[in-house]
């Protein structure tokens, strides 16, 4: 039997964003959902689906807006007007094998994150994981976390290999970045290879394009044409001819 995942990551980075995720909710397949909540949209995106049937997990960032920790407690992932460090430091450090993050102020940072999400759900993220970020110690961070509150943590693959939570491998899939990027081929290609040895999860990035993702974000298109996917009728009808289910975090 395929054991196969659709999450949908960056709840709360814009109000276009969220109102894409809400439509894969309320109208498509998504159940797991990676909430960001540093944002001033953060909010918003959740009042949009709080009274839905969905796996909501933290998706810990460290790249875009601001920290709710005082940045002066935090120096190595702050830029001198107090905003996080952006995705582009984070790669071009990484290219150099390098790691500025210092683990003790992520950790701070992950940890105020965790309690601004326990304060807008009133409850714990049903997974925990971080939005994509290449830095040892922002995963060591997160997995410190997660083991001091007992939440499930995901970590996150760069090259193919599987992950593990609660003992099963995990296989990520995305190519949204892809040139020529199709959702529609992505899932059937996830579902044509996956394996039978662990889950396969597709991470999607749903939204609409307002302008706070035109001028943060590197990731545009692709977010419009996911949202049509996994809220269209031709994907549902596919997983029911298939007899195909798409788990969630919790099911794990």
């Amino acid at each position: 039997m395929k054991r196969l995942m659709v999450r949908a990551d960056d709840l709360g980075y814009s109000e276009g964003i969220n109102y894409g995720i809400e439509k894969t909710v309320k109208e498509g397949v998504v159940r797991n959902i990676g909430f960001m909540v540093n944002m001033p949209a953060s909010q918003h995106g959740f009042d949009l689906i709080k009274n839905e049937d969905t796996c909501l997990g933290q998706h810990t960032n460290i790249c875009v807006g601001d920290p709710i920790m005082d940045p002066k407690l935090i120096p190595s992932i702050v830029q001198e007007n107090g905003g996080f460090k952006s995705s582009r430091e984070y790669r071009e450090a990484f290219k150099k094998k390098e790691d500025f993050v210092v683990l003790d102020e992520v950790i701070l940072e992950i940890e105020a994150q965790y309690e601004r999400f326990v304060a807008i759900t009133g409850r714990q993220p049903q997974y925990f994981e971080g939005h994509a970020v290449e830095s040892v110690n922002f995963m060591k961070g997160l997995e410190i976390v997660a083991d001091r509150h007992n939440l499930k943590f995901i970590d996150t693959s760069f090259d193919g290999t599987p992950v593990v939570a609660n003992s099963k491998k995990m296989y990520m899939w995305m190519d949204s970045t892809s040139e020529n990027y199709d959702p529609e081929k992505s899932f059937l290609n996830m579902v044509e290879n996956s394996h039978d040895d662990g889950f396969d999860v597709l991470i999607f990035h749903p939204g609409y394009l307002d302008d706070y993702i035109l001028t943060h974000s590197s990731l545009t298109i692709p977010r419009t044409k996911e949202v049509e996917y996994a809220s269209s009728k031709r994907l549902k009808d596919y997983l029911t001819e298939n007899q195909i289910k798409l788990y969630t975090y919790d099911e794990v």
